[in-house]
């Protein structure tokens, strides 16, 4: 299969919403049950591509199958961290698209001068952990309760890739 992962453009919005809200439904990795109006998406894309962010997208066939974000913290002393979200639609996971699309937004975050990159994952999601254990993820913690789907607590994990100036720290 060919997929192409690439930094998003704006005309990427409506793709990525319904990628979002694709996997956002099967309410079981994402935090949000739906993805958000598509007006807001926009937005958020737009922000993204005129900062130049860390948020890239995988295509098949035109189509957004996959997106990966690295968005750096506001505060000061925190702006070298960044924290991760992804997903990848259910039919193209297995196919290699969420180690392309981590590997090329880790990069990007690196040349923004992110060194801290977090992520909480629910504990049960062995294949996304596996994913970030293989790329340099470390485990920092489980979270009790940290999700909560239709009545039912689910466990998190923690973990962190430290890269740059933060790796030899």
């Amino acid at each position: 299969m060919d997929i192409t992962v690439r930094q998003i453009r704006i005309e990427d919005a409506e793709g990525f919403r319904e990628c979002l809200d694709s996997v956002a439904r099967e309410r079981r990795f994402l935090a949000q049950v739906e993805a958000p109006p598509l007006a807001q998406v926009q937005g958020f894309v737009q922000s993204s591509v005129d900062n130049d962010a860390a948020q890239y997208v995988a295509i098949v066939r035109g189509q957004v199958v996959g997106w990966c974000d690295i968005f750096a913290h506001w505060a000061y002393a925190l702006r070298h961290v960044g924290s991760l979200g992804m997903g990848v639609r259910a039919d193209f996971r297995g196919q290699g698209a969420g180690e392309r699309l981590l590997r090329a937004t880790i990069a990007h975050a690196l040349h923004k001068g992110i060194y801290r990159i977090t992520l909480e994952a629910r504990a049960d999601n062995l294949a996304a952990i596996r994913l970030y254990e293989k790329l340099g993820f470390e485990h920092e913690a489980r979270t009790r309760c940290a999700l909560r789907f239709d009545g039912v607590f689910h466990e998190g994990v923690q973990m962190a890739l430290l890269q740059g100036p933060a790796s030899a720290g």
